[in-house]
């Protein structure tokens, strides 16, 4: 292997710890979501669920590819560093235009998101030359070469043709993905190792300081709302509820899979499936805790009020969400799913039409009670299996 034309710049296997330059990085998502949340809240429709997804999916892949791109460069090299700052700034920039990307500020949020990605992957190629992760960032350029008519084409036009555009803009990047980033004369990325990962810890660290991330997104919102008001008890009652189901969220998912991802990807015959999967249920994960985010708010806001349908699906799905995307990461690492996962899910969607006329409060309660059942479940296997080792699907 050759070190390319600044072999310096490239991270050193001792190096194998996050940097605080990639925490500082991570910060600027905490804005991202709030915006998401904001949107969602805003447009508490169909239309705004899909437009506050479509808003996600780039947003999530700008800290991927930024989180790869940090993983084959020293951190600590002032370079490094100042060529994060712009990406950094352009994910607030997309942050900021959150809530208009769909009207007058869709040019900004999709310009802002190509200047980033394609500025990130053209540093990457330049100073990789010679290097054996190349190749890597050669197919991801190619990739978002093909995403980028509908990107552009999406932020000149309105309404719902911007939608379906920046879908399958996002839609060609993430099947990029799961195929492995085919490219003409370079063929796909290999299955049976990762191009660019300094070491398995700090690839599952990075994971679990973004979550933690997506986390501070519900306890914003829920010191933000409780504080907008009085301290009544019904209010009080529901940011208590509000903070017990955050809790639950990194509770259910430091149990085991979430600590046992390094783990996971060194054991795997297909480190790149583990990959996959690892992105995939992070992005759904992440969905369900802005969710819950827009829930917490509607809860606070109206504990014992009469509840809109739209409230009571909102407050059970993020839940939802966030099981069904913590169900695919332990696949990802231990090959099965636990069938409280499935079962809590399954549970939280099926009480939606029933729940409708009941307040918020009881609402949340309900969703509260499932994911404590789900963390109950969960330490009850850890004691009668408490060597489980990962075995990551083949």
């Amino acid at each position: 292997m050759t070190t390319g034309r600044l072999g310096v710049l490239l991270r050193r296997p001792d190096q194998a710890r996050p940097a605080f330059l990639e925490l500082f990085f991570d910060l600027v998502f905490v804005l991202a979501f709030f915006r998401l949340s904001e949107e969602l809240l805003e447009h508490l429709s169909w239309t705004g669920a899909f437009q506050t997804l479509v808003l996600l999916l780039p947003v999530f892949a700008v800290w991927v590819s930024t989180a790869r791109f940090l993983d084959a460069f020293d951190p600590q090299h002032p370079l490094v560093q100042l060529f994060t700052m712009p990406i950094m700034f352009g994910t607030l920039v997309m942050a900021a235009a959150t809530p208009e990307a769909f009207d007058r500020k869709g040019l900004v949020f999709a310009g802002a998101y190509l200047t980033v990605r394609v500025g990130g992957l053209a540093v990457a190629i330049f100073f990789l030359r010679g290097h054996e992760a190349q190749p890597s960032a050669v197919r991801l350029l190619f990739w978002l070469g093909m995403a980028t008519v509908p990107w552009i084409a999406g932020a000149l036009l309105t309404g719902w043709v911007r939608g379906a555009l920046w879908l399958t803009a996002a839609g060609v990047e993430y099947a990029g993905i799961a195929l492995g980033f085919p490219t003409p004369r370079l063929g796909r990325s290999g299955e049976r190792r990762l191009e660019v990962v300094v070491s398995e810890e700090h690839a599952a660290e990075r994971y679990q300081q973004f979550f933690i991330v997506a986390l501070g997104e519900p306890i914003l919102v829920t010191g933000l709302t409780f504080a907008n008001g009085a301290f009544g008890a019904d209010r009080s009652a529901a940011t208590l509820l509000a903070f017990t189901t955050t809790a639950l969220l990194w509770r259910i998912y430091i149990h085991r899979a979430g600590a046992l991802l390094a783990d996971a990807i060194a054991a795997a015959n297909n480190p790149r499936r583990v990959a996959i999967l690892t992105i995939y249920s992070h992005l759904v994960m992440v969905a369900g805790i802005v969710t819950i985010a827009v829930g917490d708010e509607l809860l606070i806001t109206h504990p014992l009020g009469h509840p809109d349908p739209a409230w009571t699906a909102v407050i059970l799905a993020g839940p939802a969400l966030f099981l069904a995307g913590r169900a695919t990461f332990e696949y990802a690492v231990f090959g099965r799913v636990s069938p409280t996962r499935v079962i809590g899910a399954l549970a939280l969607v099926a009480l939606t039409p029933a729940m409708r006329p009941v307040p918020l409060l009881a609402v949340a309660t309900t969703a509260a009670l499932i994911l404590g059942g789900v963390a109950v479940a969960d330490a009850a296997r850890t004691r009668r299996l408490p060597s489980e080792q990962p075995s990551p699907p083949r």
